[in-house]
């Protein structure tokens, strides 16, 4: 999602832990490609494999799905997508019915990130929005967790949830750094403290309404950036995991150069580390690349070059990744440039992208496990 910076790294490789989608999922994999995605199973975590993604530039609040847009994407790109982004602001104050309707007729899994706030246009960071962690801990919206966790065991098919992304950085107002960073919480205390720590307990608070509610389909997603700002002790990943029983996937953005005024970074740079980092917030989950993306500024450096690069070495360097969501669009910054993150940006680009998205490796339908029990 724009908005975030990178943090610098590789990835060792890791011995593949399979993840049976935690003790409450069971069951083998089974292929079904094309058709819509049915109700009665929730999305399988393959062997050797990864899901292929993207979100497609579905507007300034980055929710307008429509059909044309995925077809045309996939026919750029030459493969179709297992699995479809876009995003859910609390701010509308609805369940996304006919956005999941129509991925999921598709015969992809959605991803929805489901942001507690009104809009991007909306943020001033110097405050906290309208829907402050402690008032959600509070229940005052509890109504609306209600009413969306209903909806959601109501669609009853496959979703993946990322819940409050990207709160290690500094951009979204339920940032750990607007809730006291590090500091220790006072005894009794009720209003904001301990940034990751009051982030968890939310987390945990949202999950349980959604679930009391009976929508067993969802399948969480912890996403964090890979840049953690600030960069300091107590913003690491891990201060942010709210335990295993809450988390299906860990998730990660980890962007190449967004903006003109940022370096070009590496591949190496970009996912090293980082993926080192997730991958160790807990040895059992699969990890998810949420976003994943470069522009094109040429001045800086070779975005096609970048993507062949990232499609060469993710598999063998990062086994623990078992999808990617390419952040596919184009905007224009407030200094008048623009950011070009299309996979078509250059013909180059476009190139390299179908090449590499093409290996088998690179899954273009879900593989499921049958939905058995609760948490």
């Amino acid at each position: 999602m724009k908005g975030g910076f990178i943090k610098y790294g590789s990835c060792p490789a890791i011995l593949i832990a399979i993840l049976a989608l935690g003790a409450c999922r069971l069951g083998m994999p089974a292929a079904l490609p094309g058709g819509p995605v049915q109700k009665g199973r929730v999305l399988a975590v393959p062997a050797d494999q990864a899901y292929t993604g993207a979100y497609i530039d579905f507007g300034p609040t980055e929710d307008d799905v429509t059909l044309a847009a995925i077809e045309d994407f996939e026919r750029l790109v030459g493969k179709r997508q297992a699995i479809v982004a876009f995003s859910n602001n609390w701010g509308k104050n609805r369940f996304p019915r006919h956005n999941l309707d129509l991925i999921a007729d598709h015969g992809a899994v959605p991803l929805v990130y489901w942001l507690p706030w009104e809009s991007r246009q909306d943020w001033d960071a110097k405050r906290i929005d309208r829907y402050p962690l402690y008032d959600i801990l509070a229940g005052k919206y509890d109504a609306y967790l209600s009413d969306w966790g209903e909806q959601a065991r109501d669609f009853g098919r496959p979703l993946l949830v990322a819940w409050g992304i990207e709160m290690n950085g500094n951009w979204f107002p339920w940032s750990g750094l607007f809730y006291g960073g590090g500091a220790p919480a006072p005894p009794g205390a009720a209003g904001p403290f301990a940034g990751p720590e009051l982030y968890q307990r939310a987390y945990r608070y949202v999950v349980d309404k959604v679930r009391g509610r009976g929508a067993q389909n969802i399948q969480w997603v912890l996403h964090l950036n890979s840049g953690t700002v600030p960069d300091e002790a107590w913003n690491v990943y891990k201060s942010y995991y709210p335990g295993s029983d809450y988390v299906d996937w860990l998730g990660l953005s980890a962007y190449g150069q967004q903006y003109p005024y940022q370096k070009f970074w590496s591949v190496d740079e970009v996912f090293i580390s980082s993926y080192r980092e997730i991958a160790a917030v807990d040895p059992d989950k699969p990890v998810l690349l949420a976003e994943w993306g470069v522009g094109h500024f040429p001045r800086s450096g070779s975005m096609s070059r970048w993507i062949a690069e990232f499609f060469r070495r993710i598999p063998a360097e990062c086994p623990r990744i078992h999808a990617a969501i390419y952040w596919h669009e184009l905007w224009q910054n407030h200094d008048g440039s623009w950011s070009n993150l299309r996979v078509n940006a250059t013909e180059e680009a476009l190139a390299a992208y179908r090449k590499g998205v093409a290996q088998a490796y690179w899954l273009d339908h879900p593989l499921w496990v049958e939905e058995k029990t609760a948490h």
